[in-house]
């Protein structure tokens, strides 16, 4: 990219951020004929006119914060300069008011996935083993370990092993209100379409999350082929029969194959597209998100609900500042009032904690020009697209059938906000990026996009999508969706491997637990 350019989101904006690699130096000149008065770097604003102290400052059409001081145009604009607006009332919002345009059903895309007993399907076959409480993590990994080199390549059809590892299960008030959410979420993470129905928790004993509280009677859709008097699989390591270490292990091992067996039978099948269900997500983030990768992402977004297929979006504090925006486009009033409710619930829980919602911007967003978090909810709601929110899920819970677009009620922390979908029940998460991060989940494959080339050519084995092409005017935002459309078909087939998948990239789940620890 040659010639200086700045990017604005609409044309009531009256800043633009700088689109060129590196930033642009002091006296560098638009084509607008606007001069910068000091170095801009790159995806920071710039101000097109003079705003005088007081005035609004304004991107996407939204007010992202009032200036602080004179800003001459030409001038860099951070978020030193600028003061956040107050956050949008939970009240007087407009409820599922938006008419949008009836969308053209997309049909004849398929993937080929696995078929679950209750109806699900999966992307991936995987032997997942539940862990009740953190101190089994130990023994578990040790077995994992064994159970990859000794039993997998008797399973060829078993795509891996993963350890539902957490920090849950002692230490907590586990009969507190709000301990049904970090429960329900290790107990649905469990039942994920990508473990075919195959439950196996390890348990330390004494721990006070019980595995008959974790997985509670009737909770395991049963196969034809199975007995229901089989019951649920715990490997219980205070049982007196284990005597050392090792005998632990075979245990483990033991219950494992079975396991298996059961998986290794399992065939891909040719599924409709409308089978997915589509976690996105974005983390490091900087101004080029809300340009480039998530509106591919959100044309993309409108592609599945097209085809049939669910979708969700999540991140209550990167939301907030749209929330009228959001409950705007709800299907209906119901699902406006469910959106409140799981705002002003995070509200209270932020409340308690003596944070606010500006603690939410990292000082990597800072340095890639977002300002504060109005202007990053502004950029992270695009990841949505365009079709009316169909229904709300509370943290932990599990989609019931959905389909189309779904708010996936989570905190905005990458790794909490990843559990919390996963345990809704997606098959497959798409994750944007502008800074850079080695994100990735042993339990589905994870679609990285980059927001700018710069990240693309320098993480070349990291990034599946470079959605930079848009802003150097390679691609489209349409096209770049449909490759992100595409490649999701390929990779749920298990035709593609994310590099995520490649380089086996993950960390532990992270269970949201706003109870208190005892």
């Amino acid at each position: 990219m040659s010639q200086p350019l700045y990017i604005t989101m609409h044309e009531a904006d009256n800043v633009g951020i700088v689109a060129n690699d590196g930033g642009l130096p002091a006296g560098t000149v638009f084509a607008s004929g606007l001069t910068l008065k000091e170095k801009v770097p790159q995806g920071h604003k710039v101000a097109l006119v003079d705003l005088p102290v007081g005035s609004a400052v304004r991107r996407y059409d939204v007010t992202i914060g009032y200036a602080d001081r004179d800003i001459p145009a030409g001038s860099w604009v951070h978020e030193r300069l600028l003061r956040m607006p107050e956050a949008r009332s939970l009240v007087d919002l407009p409820m599922a008011t938006a008419r949008p345009r009836a969308m053209e059903p997309l049909e004849g895309y398929t993937f080929e996935g696995y078929r679950n007993a209750d109806g699900s399907v999966g992307t991936r076959n995987l032997l997942a083993i539940t862990q009740s409480v953190q101190c089994v993590a130990g023994v578990t990994r040790f077995a994992i370990e064994r159970i990859r080199a000794e039993l997998l390549p008797k399973y060829p059809n078993v795509d891996g092993v993963v350890a539902l590892e957490h920090g849950y299960g002692c230490g907590v008030a586990i009969d507190a209100p709000d301990a049904v959410i970090p429960i329900r979420t290790l107990r649905n993470i469990s039942l994920n379409p990508n473990f075919g129905g195959e439950v196996m928790v390890v348990s330390l004993g004494c721990e006070k999350l019980q595995p008959e509280r974790l997985m509670p009677p009737g909770t395991i859709p049963i196969a034809e082929a199975r007995d229901e008097a089989e019951g649920l699989d715990v490997v219980c390591l205070q049982d007196e029969g284990h005597v050392g270490f090792m005998s632990m292990v075979e245990s483990i091992l033991r219950q494992a194959e079975v396991h298996l067996r059961r998986l290794n039978a399992r065939r891909r099948e040719t599924v409709p597209a409308s089978e997915l269900v589509v976690g996105v997500q974005c983390g490091g983030s900087d101004a080029f998100s809300g340009v480039t990768a998530n509106p591919a992402v959100g044309f993309c977004a409108d592609l599945l609900v097209r085809a049939g297929a669910t979708i969700m979006f999540s991140e209550n504090t990167e939301v907030r500042d749209g929330v009228a925006q959001l409950t705007a486009r709800a299907a209906t009033p119901e699902v406006a009032q469910a959106i409140v409710r799981e705002l002003g619930w995070y509200d209270e829980y932020l409340k308690r904690g003596s944070v606010d919602r500006s603690a939410n911007t990292t000082p990597g967003n800072k340095k890639g020009g977002l300002s504060n978090i109005v202007e990053k909810a502004m950029g992270s709601i695009v990841k949505s697209g365009s079709a009316p929110i169909a229904a709300v899920v509370p943290p932990g819970e599990k989609l019931q059938g959905q389909k189309g677009l779904v708010y996936a009620a989570t905190p905005a922390s990458d790794f909490i906000c990843g559990t919390l979908q996963l345990a809704a029940g997606m098959n497959l998460h798409v994750f944007t990026t502008g800074r850079g991060t080695p994100y990735g989940l042993a339990e589905v494959p994870v679609i990285k996009v980059a927001t700018r080339s710069d990240l693309a050519r320098r993480w070349h084995d990291l990034m599946d999508v470079n959605a930079g092409a848009i802003a150097e005017g390679k691609a489209t935002i349409e096209e770049v969706g449909w490759e992100l459309f595409r490649l999701m078909l390929d990779v749920a087939s298990g035709r593609r491997k994310t590099w995520a998948e490649q380089w086996k990239l993950h960390n532990q789940l992270v269970l949201f637990n706003p109870a208190p620890v005892t």
